[in-house]
């Protein structure tokens, strides 16, 4: 069965490991500095509502919304959507946080490469997540090379996807930090535990691009032992 094919445990599991330390990792260091206090006692809310104001962004708003580390900037509402962890609280790992999605507000501001091309990828890579590995299970199933060839061009979008979100959540956190120590919002002790946040936060999107690179490396390596068989 496909969902039990030994190549795919052997060349999937080390992803999986290495997905499940990186949110065992971003969790518990998120939770670490949670408990520490900010010396400016700024909660998240108000470190986004500052660096928003500070580089001229008064026009996106700063809402709480639901669910643990569902921080994220919505570009299309011009909004940043902040967890009830991060919203109100004056930690260092929530006003690193926070800073972090507003740097997304000002790498949409300045017409950051990278994310638009990650915006205008968004409906193909969900296209190709949803369908993908459809036309991939049906090609099998019918040894129709042809069909997961096109399931396999399918998700190359997600992977692609994957990819170009790496250089735009590492340039977030880099304007985060450069902003919350350029402003005097936190001291240099205190940004040593941003960083370590931010760093684990960013271990996560390094795992999901890994997988995604694992999992279209079994694609095509099916689709070679298909065309021998």
């Amino acid at each position: 069965m496909f969902m039990i094919d030994p190549l795919y445990i052997m060349m999937i599991a080390p992803v999986f490991l290495f997905s499940l330390y990186a949110t065992l990792r971003v969790k518990t260091t998120f939770n670490k500095y949670s408990q520490v206090g900010s010396r400016s006692g700024l909660t998240g809310s108000e470190v986004a509502r500052l660096i928003l104001r500070q580089n001229g962004l008064g026009n996106v708003d700063v809402v709480e919304t639901s669910g643990f580390l569902s921080d994220h900037y919505d570009p299309r509402h011009k909004v940043v959507r902040l967890s009830p962890e991060v919203y109100r609280s004056n930690s260092i790992a929530a006003i690193g946080v926070a800073a972090h999605e507003t740097g997304h507000a000002i790498q949409h501001a300045k017409n950051y490469a990278p994310l638009t091309l990650r915006n205008t990828m968004v409906p193909v890579a969900s296209i190709g997540s949803n369908l993908s590995w459809i036309i991939i299970f049906a090609g099998l199933l019918l040894q129709m090379a042809n069909l997961m060839v096109l399931g396999i061009i399918l998700f190359t979008a997600v992977v692609g996807f994957q990819l170009i979100t790496l250089p735009v959540e590492f340039n977030a956190s880099t304007r985060a930090k450069q902003v919350l120590s350029s402003h005097g919002i936190l001291s240099s002790g205190e940004l040593a535990g941003v960083n370590k946040v931010l760093s684990a936060a960013a271990m996560t999107y390094v795992a999901a691009a890994a997988s995604a690179l694992a999992t279209l490396l079994y694609y095509i390596l099916r689709l070679f032992l298909m065309r021998d068989e």
